[in-house]
């Protein structure tokens, strides 16, 4: 029971419009209850409005081939999401500068227009990043060429004149681990420079055994080459006098520099001539500064250029 003076709980209490006098009847409100049951609920297709960008999105990305897509896929196994929709969700993500995989995935559960482009499949964050990277990554400039030459035909462009998009986004990558071309060649030919000394330092030592041998040139190196030159050179100066530092050079060569090289040649087919670097954890991924910069230092960070 209430004890005699005690206040009555909060939730007691008649509820009042903040500034507003409970005595006032002309107020009136429409209708609210999120709890609402319909009888016949609303589609997605009536909710978007009829000249919504997403619809441009869903007509031109229908009437494209996407045959060269679908080689991509080995068949066998469980099912996968439709490679037109997916293709359709992600263009629709990256025009509105969506470019998060995990962001992506919340637009196609939360967002009426990824929802009906996607037809109500939810994709998660690791499928469309791994259609981004193994099935999109070589098709995607076909793709893209059918997606030019279909608005020339309507007139929506003039392939005449093209301009290039130097848009960069940031990618999503470690920012440690830069690998630069510069940097690879700087150390082969540190490499290369160091075998000629021992190369030199070994005709001094073992004049006799090398007379009757062929010059060699070390200005195009690689693992194999170098790997055989030290088992050369480590034959000739078997039972002779040689300086502790010079063994250790070589004990050193023969345990580290092959594998660097393949380290580097495997870098070089990933640079392939035409970039200056990538990073490791996100292959695709180029070092450049940012339009926008916070620190204002010039900090180059992982990104691309669409």
């Amino acid at each position: 029971m209430k004890k005699k003076g005690q206040p009555k709980p909060p939730f007691h209490r008649p509820l009042r419009l903040i500034g507003m006098s409970s005595t006032n009847s002309n107020i009136a409100f429409k209708h609210y209850s999120n709890k609402q049951i319909m009888l016949l609920p609303p589609s997605l297709e009536e909710l978007i409005i009829e000249n919504h960008p997403v619809r441009l999105i869903n007509q031109v990305i229908d009437q494209i081939d996407i045959d060269p897509l679908l080689k991509n896929y080995k068949g066998g196994g469980t099912s996968s999401f439709h490679p037109r929709m997916m293709l359709k969700v992600l263009v629709y993500a990256y025009i509105n500068n969506v470019y998060s995989s995990r962001k992506i995935e919340s637009a196609v559960k939360e967002n009426i227009h990824f929802m009906w482009l996607a037809g109500m499949n939810k994709p998660d964050h690791n499928t469309i990043n791994r259609f981004i990277s193994e099935r999109l990554k070589d098709v995607l400039k076909q793709l893209f060429a059918q997606v030019v030459l279909m608005l020339n035909q309507e007139g929506f462009l003039d392939i005449k004149d093209i301009y290039t998009d130097g848009t960069k986004i940031e990618a999503n990558a470690n920012k440690y681990t830069f690998v630069w071309g510069k940097a690879i060649q700087t150390s082969k030919d540190r490499i290369s420079k160091q075998l000629q000394e021992i190369w030199d330092y070994t005709q001094e030592v073992a004049k006799e055994e090398i007379l009757d041998k062929e010059p060699i040139s070390f200005d195009q190196i690689d693992s194999q080459k170098v790997a055989k030159t030290i088992d050369q050179i480590n034959e000739l100066l078997k039972d002779k006098p040689v300086d502790k530092k010079v063994k250790q050079k070589l004990n050193y060569a023969k345990r580290n520099w092959p594998a660097k090289l393949d380290q580097y040649e495997q870098a070089e087919q990933v640079l392939n001539n035409e970039r200056n670097s990538f990073s490791k954890t996100d292959n695709d991924a180029t070092f450049m500064r940012m339009k926008e910069d916070h620190m204002q230092n010039g900090q180059l960070k992982p990104g691309n250029n669409v």
